[in-house]
């Protein structure tokens, strides 16, 4: 019989052999695991590693119960503070296991209920979880494994830590609008709650010290559509809510007549204590996204049979692979370009104006498979394909404008005056042609004109203010687009710019005077038409008159005529216009300050997808079911923690 061996002379120290029992065998001294009862070698000379080794994979020891070894819970102060000595977590079977070396692991691991808790309101914000979550079986049993002293939470309770969060981080963003070099610019955005609820989601957008492009979502309040002006009641609400108002600059809406009474009385408040710079005259922007997606649904609009046609065209060849195999083999023999044959989505016009595209592009196909198959009925006439080629080309333009405008997900206002100067030139073209869609240019041309008397000046100027372009890009697209009146609406143009600088440097000169700082006029020497160097006595006074009375008397450069007498700079796709002002801003320091509110206007609100065939943004149904409060809280909080 087995005898355990017990040495007197040497007392067995490391941790290990509290694993293993030390026994001799045959006289082998042999060390068996008490969990698995394996044997390794005991012996002195071989000593310890290949036991530890052992015991990293022995999963009968993983499997033991664990909580006599949670140690001791102590309260402290404001939050409970857990101190598990010595233990360590397996992965794969999520389990918590007392390590093998003791000696080596001195470290006390702390956990805290409170920063788990915000941590996990976090990450609920963060990626729009609902609320009751923290309710489910599911979650409640992953945290009880992966972290046993968690308090499980309600809804309720992770509501009062969202809105915890929400009021820290709005001091946040409070303080980084209050340090905005510049003006602000908001766009305005209603959605829709799943019960027919409007929301107003207020952003501001601004360009940072540092020369970025930035936005911050500031309100996402509910709008009652009972009440008259409640609109822009909302919105002047939220403004002085922020303490804004006297650094705005402009407000962009989805659409320009139905927001167009908001915009009166808003500007009208605003300007009514000479708040807005130009007199309001550039305060209102349309959102060009927008307009684009009316233009677009003039032209679905026109063939609306025709899309529907080509729609059950597709359905019925990619119904099954006989069909499929069939149509392949009918565009190899007709020679026709094989692309992808897909449906379009309802809520994004791209992909309707591709699907178009690839079946004109298999015309012959089509009309090949309409003589072969006699289950193929939903057919179209040649007409109906003449239509369809004709909207494709049209549609072909507002495609490539809108990859413009969708190239970044922040744009500065320069980019928008090619290409809705393109827009504009193509529906005159297509208005006057002798084609069958003429009266859909027409059409069209009626609602972009609107927005075009709104948008077209601060479009141009923000053009000039890229020095690639100035006055020239404008001078080119005019006189496109206006033919005999072409030098009056540059004219027009012109003067309003230059009346904007002046109103810029009136301000800058008047700011530095209030500051003590240094400017042309508060420097000038000249007092009471005398010219003296501010000593008393001084000699050479009558030199500082006679060295101006002879100096050349032509009036100096302005720093406006300078920008717009320099060459243009050169085109090139990597150009950052942003960057660029950064740079030359010592050069041109009124103009600078100008080109930071007016490249910071967005000419497009915000790109949040839209989630319905009309164009709507619709909350889904957990997020409709919530309180206007937490409700704002989680929208607005989503944006700054994703910032």
């Amino acid at each position: 019989m087995d005898q355990p061996v017990i040495k007197k002379d040497k007392i067995l120290t490391s941790v290990v052999w509290n694993d293993f029992e030390r026994v001799k065998r045959d006289g082998i001294m042999v060390a068996i695991c008490k969990h698995c009862k394996k044997k390794l070698s005991g012996s002195s000379t071989s000593g310890t590693s290949h036991l530890r080794n052992h015991l990293n994979r022995c999963l009968r020891r993983f499997n033991k119960d664990i909580s006599p070894q949670l140690l001791v819970v102590r309260e402290r102060k404001r939050h409970r503070t857990v101190e598990l000595e010595h233990y360590k977590f397996d992965q794969e079977h999520n389990q918590v296991a007392i390590p093998f070396d003791r000696e080596h692991n001195h470290s006390h691991l702390k956990f805290d209920q409170e920063q788990s808790r915000l941590d996990l309101a976090r990450m609920i914000i963060l990626h729009n979880y609902p609320l009751s979550m923290v309710e489910h079986a599911g979650f409640k049993r992953f945290v009880e494994n992966l972290q046993p002293l968690f308090n499980s939470m309600s809804s309720d309770s992770a509501k009062a830590d969202c809105l915890q969060i929400y009021g820290k981080e709005k001091k946040k963003v409070s303080e980084t609008l209050d340090k905005v070099p510049g003006r602000i610019s908001l766009t305005v955005e209603i959605w829709t709650s799943s019960q027919g609820s409007r929301y107003l989601c207020l952003t501001a957008h601004y360009i940072s010290v540092a020369w970025l492009l930035e936005k911050q979502v500031l309100n996402f309040v509910l709008v009652d559509p009972g009440i008259e002006h409640t609109l822009s009641e909302s919105i002047m609400a939220c403004i002085i809510d922020w303490d804004i108002d006297r650094k705005l600059f402009s407000i962009a809406f989805d659409s320009c007549p139905s927001n167009e009474d908001a915009v009166i009385q808003i500007r009208g408040r605003l300007t009514q204590n000479r708040l807005l710079i130009s007199n309001g005259q550039l305060f209102h922007v349309c959102c060009a996204k927008h307009v684009l997606i009316l233009l677009v649904q003039d032209a679905f609009d026109a063939i609306y049979e025709i899309i529907y046609k080509i729609r059950e065209s597709i359905k019925y060849v990619t119904r099954s692979e006989a069909v499929q195999q069939k149509f392949n083999e009918l565009l190899h023999l007709v020679q026709a370009n094989s692309k992808n044959l897909s449906l379009d989505s309802l809520t994004q016009w791209v992909s309707t104006y591709s699907m178009l595209q690839a079946a004109v592009e298999m015309r012959s196909a089509f009309s090949q498979l309409q003589e072969c198959d006699s289950g193929y009925t939903v057919t179209l006439s040649d007409t109906e394909w003449e239509r369809a080629i004709d909207i494709t080309r049209y549609l072909k333009t507002f495609v490539e404008v809108n990859k413009v405008l969708s190239s970044a997900h922040r744009l500065t206002s320069n980019h928008y005056f090619p290409e809705m100067s393109d827009i504009h030139l193509n529906l005159i073209e297509w208005a006057k042609s002798s084609s069958s869609i003429s009266s859909v240019a027409l059409k069209s041309k009626c609602k972009f004109d609107e927005y075009w008397n709104t948008c077209s000046l601060k479009l141009a100027i923000a053009a000039i203010l890229d020095p690639r372009f100035k006055m020239k890009l404008v001078e080119y697209y005019y006189l496109q687009i206006y033919g005999d009146d072409t030098q009056e609406q540059i004219n027009l143009v012109a003067y309003a710019f230059r009346d904007l600088y002046n109103e810029y440097s009136i301000c800058s000169t008047l700011a530095s005077l209030d500051q003590g700082l240094p400017c042309e006029a508060h420097n000038s020497g000249k007092v009471n038409g005398v010219f003296s160097s501010g000593k008393e006595n001084d000699r050479l006074g009558g030199y500082d008159k006679f060295l101006h009375d002879t100096s050349d008397s032509s009036p100096m450069i302005s720093e406006l005529d300078k920008y717009l007498e320099e060459p243009v700079f050169p085109r090139n796709m990597d150009f950052d216009v942003l960057s660029w002002w950064k740079v030359n801003s010592p050069k041109f320091p009124t103009l600078s300050i100008m080109a930071r509110d007016i490249l910071g206007i967005p000419m497009s609100t915000t790109n949040v997808p839209v989630t319905s065939e009309n164009g709507e943004r619709v909350l889904d149904s957990d997020r409709s079911s919530l309180s206007p409060d937490i409700l704002q809280a989680l929208m607005c909080t989503h944006d700054w923690l994703q910032n």
